[in-house]
């Protein structure tokens, strides 16, 4: 929402058979939806003419949604058997990519095949995680996926940055784990100096099927995302900088 009201054309794809992003935007009942991205990756696996468009629905608040259900959670297991497993996604999203300034993809928090599909699909990644013990531990295990993926599927995938959630700024715990995360991994990959605080708010308009800016537009969470979406426009437009200034040499 906050690249939306930069005045980027956003598309949301959610990739988690939980639907968690397709019901945090207003849509309660994700399996009564017609078409989803479950129904058009079983087109492009079947070999089938592929009309992204029928799937992608429009939010009152500027982005498009490409929606979820729970019948993702059967196309993991076909995708291993399918012909060019690992691109199914990526197909998909190129049908639709030229219409958009920014594509994001949420993933579900483990490496099956549809998180590896976003990230053959992807050119970056930027890794959120909480600030507490078992989050910051498999960071590691993430980091690692993610370099696999670089070196067998998509050469040009890059980390943006780690993103620290649900933060509680005043807590020990917070402070130390932020610490560890920044010694362990600030060396080598970004982490973002916007933090996303911890908020009831945050949470209320989850429920509500609202953005945080539609729902707590003041508040210290829709500031932090505005923040976080203002780095990550300023990292993208340095990247395509250099990518320019690649091709020229």
């Amino acid at each position: 929402m906050a690249l939306a009201q930069q005045g980027k054309k956003v598309l949301l794809i959610d990739a988690d058979a939980q639907a968690n992003l397709t019901m945090s935007l207003g849509y309660s009942r994700p399996d009564d939806l017609p078409d989803t991205l479950s129904t058009i990756m079983q087109d492009i696996i079947d070999d089938k003419p592929v009309d992204v468009s029928r799937s992608i629905l429009h939010h009152d608040e500027g982005v498009d949604l490409l929606p979820s259900n729970i019948e993702l959670s059967g196309l993991e297991v076909r995708l291993i058997n399918a012909i060019s497993r690992e691109s199914v996604l990526k197909t998909c999203i190129n049908e639709v990519k030229k219409k958009y300034d920014t594509v994001l993809v949420d993933c579900m928090p483990s490496l099956g095949m549809l998180t590896i599909n976003a990230l053959a699909a992807a050119d970056s990644v930027v890794i959120p995680t909480q600030p507490h013990y078992l989050s910051a531990k498999g960071l590691e295990l993430l980091l690692r996926s993610v370099s696999k993926v670089k070196r067998q599927i998509n050469p040009h995938l890059r980390i943006d940055g780690i993103l620290m959630t649900m933060v509680m700024p005043r807590t020990n715990i917070s402070k130390e784990i932020t610490a560890t995360v920044k010694s362990a991994y600030g060396q080598r990959i970004k982490v973002f100096d916007t933090q996303i605080p911890h908020s009831i708010r945050a949470v209320e308009a989850t429920a509500e099927g609202r953005s945080i800016f539609a729902y707590d537009k003041g508040g210290k969470v829709a500031a932090a995302y505005e923040q976080f979406g203002k780095e990550v426009t300023e990292l993208g437009e340095k990247q395509r900088k250099q990518n320019r200034a690649d091709r020229i040499r």
